[in-house]
């Protein structure tokens, strides 16, 4: 497929570093984000490791405007502010002092083939050895049970050990899905997480599951990052969930449901958690379902708190 020149959509910093076969995690907003746990994770290495923009993408070229208005604050008699969306390519240093690649920001709207195509040349550029993709989708899990994960690479080797959690499946497609897609295609090393958020509370921040991102990027990337914050925020959200799980029999009866559902699985370990058939819990067909309903709910949310 021939695209327009893709360097045409982004700038390097033209002082920025040589790097020894860096790290590429590529964290977006604007798809599947159960649990705010994408954007809990990007905001959190970028608040507590040294950083710097190192190159910026065009997003005027990328963005739909009408269907992901950016805010604006109006103040009595004059426009204060606005919101410009960005999509931002950082330089972090974990706590060993190694350096690795952050490209955060909204997911592309359109021309998707130009955009991978641009990234895959920044890969190059960088001597990117392994690119890492952040998912978080909302699952029939109890948010008492230790956070999940599904894993997928252009390599078995860079997974090893994986049991997968869901088999095959239809699934809305994303900027980041195609980025894997076509790294694999063309021979690099990437991998995708996807953390499995409890349905019931998919709507809502959940940091036990950006920490098991964060878990994720260190264990593959050799990165050594810090979760300390993340667990705190966990512990705390967990609690007020309980809380409000305990104040109402339906819910607890759903959670003990699924506490009961999620332990046979592991001793099982040997069906797919999606497809069991056990009570109410969805197929994997119906996941595909949910997850298009989980972007047009998310989707229209942000519309209308920034038209709002």
């Amino acid at each position: 497929m021939k695209v327009l020149d893709p360097r045409g959509l982004y700038t390097l910093d033209s002082e920025a570093p040589l790097l020894d076969r860096p790290v590429l995690v590529h964290a977006l907003n604007g798809f599947v984000d159960a649990g705010e746990a994408v954007r809990l994770t990007h905001e959190h290495l970028l608040e507590t490791l040294p950083n710097r923009v190192v190159g910026q993408f065009d997003v005027d070229q990328l963005h739909d405007y009408r269907a992901r208005r950016p805010a604006m604050i109006f103040d009595a008699d004059h426009w204060e502010s606005y919101a410009d969306p960005k999509l931002l390519l950082y330089l972090l240093t974990d706590a060993a002092g190694t350096q690795f690649l952050l490209l955060t920001g909204p997911e592309p709207d359109v021309q998707w083939e130009r955009y991978v195509a641009a990234v895959i040349t920044i890969v190059e550029h960088f001597g990117v050895r392994l690119t890492i993709g952040l998912n978080a989708i909302p699952m029939a899990v109890p948010h008492t049970r230790p956070v999940g994960i599904t894993s997928h690479a252009s390599r078995q080797e860079l997974i090893p050990g994986n049991e997968p959690w869901v088999q095959r499946v239809q699934v809305p497609a994303s900027a980041g899905h195609l980025l894997e897609f076509r790294l694999t295609e063309r021979g690099l090393d990437a991998i995708g997480f996807a953390a499995h958020v409890p349905h019931y509370i998919a709507q809502s921040e959940f940091p036990d599951a950006a920490e098991r991102l964060v878990g994720a990027i260190a264990l593959a990337g050799g990165l050594m990052l810090p979760t300390d914050d993340l667990h705190r925020a966990g512990t705390a959200a967990r609690l007020e969930i309980d809380k409000q799980v305990s104040d109402s029999p339906d819910a607890m009866a759903l959670v003990g449901s699924l506490e009961q559902q999620y332990d046979a699985f592991l001793r099982g370990r040997g069906s797919d958690l999606l497809a069991t058939g056990s009570g109410d819990l969805p197929s994997a067909d119906e996941l595909g379902a949910e997850l298009e309903r989980f972007l047009a709910d998310h989707t229209k949310r942000q519309r209308d708190d920034r038209d709002s």
